[in-house]
C-alpha cells in the first residue's frame, strides 16, 4: 500500500461510537469506509449516528456525510461523492466481499458477537468482549476513565459497569428506559429540547417516559417497537443545545485509539 487514501475500513455498526470513530478516520483522509447497520437499528442520539441513513437515506455529522447503499456493488459511488458507504448487513456478508484491509468491530455489543481476526489483516475491538491477540489484533478501551481509548495489544478491555459516566453528578439517572416492552411514542418534545423534571417525554404504548430532572434532551430513539428496560433517551443537565450535535468527548477518544492502532500497523508496513 503507498497511500493511506488506498486503505479501505470496515465498520461494524453505525451507532453514536462507531460514528465518532468513522468521522475521525474520515478527517484523517481514511476516506474508503463502510458502515455495517441491521435493518431497524435502536439508537438514542441519532443527530450524531450515520445510522440514520437507515432511516432518512443520508445522515451528516460534523461535515462528514454518509449515505445508505443497496449492495457491496455501490461502495464506489458513495467514495466517489466523498461520503461513507452504509449497508444493511445484519448477517456481516460483505467482509467476504469487500475483504477490507481494516475492520474495526464497534457495535458496543459488550461481548464478541463473532467477529475473528483473521477477516481481515488488521481486526479491531472496541470494548469489553474481546481479547488481543486472540479474538482480535488490538482492543481499544471504551470505558470512561483514566484509560479510556488506550490501546491494548494484549488482553482485554475492562468489563462493562452498566453505569453512566457521571456528568454534574447524574449517572443512571440520565437515561431514560422503557418501563416495559412495547412501542415508542413521541410526544411534543424532540432533541435539543429543554426539559423539566416531571416532564413526559414518550410514552411506550400508554406510559408516560418522564424527565428525571430538569436538562436537555440529549437523545430519543424512533418510535419503533422496544423490549422492556432498554435505553430510549437521554437527559443531560448541562444545558448546552450544541452538544446534542455534537460527537461527545468519549467517541473521539475512542476513535483516536482506533486511529493510532491503523496509524501504527501502517507505518510499520511501510
Amino acid at each position: 500500500m503507498n497511500n493511506m487514501r488506498d486503505l479501505t475500513v470496515l465498520i461494524k455498526g453505525a451507532g453514536e461510537m462507531a460514528t465518532g470513530i468513522a468521522q475521525r478516520l474520515f478527517m484523517a483522509n481514511i476516506t474508503k469506509i463502510v458502515m455495517t447497520e441491521i435493518p431497524k437499528p435502536i439508537t438514542v442520539r441519532r443527530t450524531v449516528a450515520f445510522s440514520e441513513c437507515v432511516y432518512e437515506g443520508k445522515a451528516k455529522v460534523e461535515g462528514v456525510t454518509a449515505e445508505l447503499i443497496d449492495s457491496v456493488k455501490d461502495v464506489e459511488h458513495a467514495w466517489r461523492k466523498k461520503r461513507i458507504a452504509i449497508l444493511i448487513d445484519p448477517k456481516w456478508k460483505a467482509v467476504s466481499a469487500l475483504k477490507p484491509d481494516v475492520i474495526v468491530d464497534a457495535i458496543m455489543a459488550k461481548k464478541n458477537l463473532g467477529t475473528k481476526r483473521d477477516e481481515a489483516p488488521l481486526v479491531i475491538g472496541v470494548g469489553p468482549g474481546f481479547n488481543a491477540p486472540g479474538d482480535v489484533h488490538v482492543v481499544v478501551e471504551s470505558n470512561r476513565g483514566q484509560d479510556l481509548g488506550r490501546v491494548i495489544r494484549r488482553g482485554s478491555a475492562e468489563s462493562h459497569t452498566g453505569v453512566p459516566g457521571p456528568v454534574m453528578g447524574y449517572t443512571k439517572e440520565r437515561v431514560l428506559r422503557s418501563p416495559h416492552a412495547g412501542t415508542v411514542r413521541h410526544l411534543n418534545k424532540k432533541i435539543g429540547d429543554r426539559v423539566r423534571k416531571g416532564d413526559a417525554v414518550a410514552y411506550v404504548n400508554k406510559t408516560p417516559v418522564e424527565a428525571p430532572f430538569d436538562g436537555i434532551l440529549r437523545g430519543l430513539i424512533r418510535e419503533i417497537r422496544v423490549p422492556a428496560h432498554e435505553k430510549i433517551g437521554d437527559i443531560d443537565p448541562r444545558g448546552k443545545k450544541e452538544w446534542c450535535y455534537t460527537i461527545t468527548e468519549k467517541a473521539r477518544a475512542i476513535g483516536g485509539g482506533v486511529l493510532e492502532v491503523i496509524m501504527h500497523a501502517y507505518n510499520r508496513s511501510r
